[in-house]
């Protein structure tokens, strides 16, 4: 099934590559899917991404979650116990991340190019909500990168873009089963000597779906609500234990 669906993709794409070059563009990309249904059992999935250049090339796949805020905390030990002793905000911090490259990064751009187009988890730009010094600032963006490369939503270790011949191109991106929900985009860059010769921006988007998704809506919507139910429950789930174990 997966061969069957590879090739008709790239059949597709070169028809596609066909128009592009009529129009100067070097690149066409497709995604096995557009969306990704977040269930109960939701266990994390894979999407294909499959692509032709118009010739000889590097490409890079940038994929990049909505942006957040994150808040990042330094722990200290005082009088033998950890607690939180200072904190800094980031703004605009992407809610995932992910890069493949066909070569390593660094061997096929620039420092400018990857500042520009925040290629790599070194590269990503993320706005601290009040001024520190340089070295505090580079100290918690260090606990940034760790903290979301913990929970899988980062990846710091690039994985590979495959070319199946001169000019078709794949390669797997995989979610994990926390992803954040919202629209992302999928970047994708051809170069060249180091140089950009085309790129192309394709947008995907993770939704919850069934009845998790009508009770994350609702805690969303009427939280104040919500929170009375989730009393009432625990409320109701404890006078209930107890009753039981008083007739045991």
């Amino acid at each position: 099934m997966m061969v069957l669906r590879s090739l008709s993709l790239a059949t597709a794409l070169l028809g596609l590559l066909i128009v592009a070059r009529a129009h100067a563009q070097t690149v066409v990309a497709d995604l096995s899917a557009h969306e990704i249904a977040i269930t109960a059992g939701f266990s994390g999935t894979e999407l294909l991404l499959f692509g032709a250049t118009d010739g000889e090339g590097d490409v890079i796949v940038v994929v990049r979650g909505p942006a957040t805020t994150m808040n990042v905390r330094r722990k200290s030990r005082i009088l033998g116990i950890w607690i939180n002793t200072e904190s800094l905000r980031f703004r605009n911090v992407p809610s995932f991340y992910r890069v493949a490259s066909s070569r390593p990064i660094a061997d096929i751009t620039t420092e400018g190019m990857r500042q520009r187009h925040q290629i790599g988890v070194e590269a990503v730009k993320a706005e601290p909500a009040r001024n520190v010094t340089p070295a505090k600032l580079a100290e918690f963006r260090a606990g940034m990168t760790r903290n979301k490369v913990r929970q899988e939503l980062w990846d710091d270790t690039p994985e590979g873009v495959t070319f199946l011949g001169p000019k078709l191109f794949r390669t797997t991106i995989r979610f994990p089963a926390n992803v954040p929900t919202g629209v992302y985009n999928v970047e994708i860059f051809l170069l060249k000597d180091g140089r950009e010769i085309g790129g192309q921006t394709t947008p995907m988007r993770v939704k919850k779906t069934g009845v998790g998704a009508a009770v994350y809506d609702f805690a969303h919507r009427h939280a104040a609500l919500y929170g009375l139910a989730a009393v009432l429950v625990a409320v109701a789930a404890g006078w209930t234990a107890s009753t039981a174990f008083r007739r045991g």
